[in-house]
């Protein structure tokens, strides 16, 4: 089976040892799929490993040297995304936390019609952790049940990056009103989806600590996220109709 018609959307900050051999593992699980790198200038050169060693035909760069941030690079490659009306499109994290072998069980789903996203989850049966603190799986499970309670959401690991998302529900979602700088993106998306009433389901993966480099969340990082969360539970609904009036005044005035 061949995987044109699917994305899988790769931010990256300073991936230079992992890119490559990622790049080629994807493209090993799902023959023939498109690549989209959103690096946010890293000063380690994985922009630059992208033009020497993979850039071409199926795999593409959006390098961004301003309003950066993990949050901000996740928005650009899905609004790259929406532009060009892929039909289903992954974000994944670009370290190994999420292994590529588990792309056709997540795609799968979603391809065939049974669901509007489909979540890597840790949380399922069948899924889980390796190479993780005790102390570091229980903040996970503890972040995923404060996410739930808050936002009311039917879904067991809400902080997952590990998502499939068909073409209409990205192009549901109001960009211009997302405020996540960080990796709150994840929550907020994920909120915003819940709303709209989409069919969201989880596939069971395997989270594994990163190969090589170092993580880019900080504690300060998921406070922010706490904090942030409450925030899009109260200003969703506001997001929505003003986006939906946005839309109304394009078309009349077309």
């Amino acid at each position: 089976m061949l995987y044109a018609d699917t994305l899988v959307i790769l931010p990256t900050y300073n991936e230079a040892t992992n890119i490559r051999p990622l790049i080629e593992a994807i493209q090993g699980f799902l023959p023939g799929v498109q690549v989209l790198v959103v690096d946010d200038d890293s000063p380690d050169g994985t922009a630059d490993v992208v033009r020497r060693h993979c850039q071409g035909e199926a795999v593409r760069l959006l390098l961004r040297t301003s309003d950066r941030g993990r949050g901000r690079a996740g928005i650009a490659g899905f609004r790259w995304s929406v532009e060009r009306a892929f039909p289903y499109v992954v974000e994944m994290d670009a370290d190994f936390s999420h292994h590529p072998r588990h792309l056709p069980a997540l795609v799968t789903p979603v391809r065939r019609g049974e669901l509007d996203v489909a979540i890597g989850s840790r949380q399922v049966e069948g899924g889980g952790e390796r190479g993780r603190s005790p102390i570091r799986q229980m903040v996970t499970k503890l972040a995923n049940a404060y996410v739930r309670g808050v936002m009311s959401l039917p879904v067991r690991d809400c902080t997952s990056g590990y998502r499939c998302f068909r073409h209409e529900v990205l192009a549901a979602i109001p960009w211009d009103c997302l405020t996540s700088v960080g990796p709150s993106v994840v929550e907020e998306v994920l909120h915003l989806v819940a709303r709209l009433g989409f069919r969201i389901g989880e596939v069971p993966i395997l989270f594994e600590e990163r190969r090589q480099g170092s993580s880019q969340l900080t504690l300060r990082k998921l406070l922010d996220t706490a904090v942030k969360v409450v925030e899009f539970r109260l200003r969703a609904e506001s997001k929505l109709a003003r986006h939906r009036r946005q839309r109304l005044q394009g078309t009349s005035t077309e």
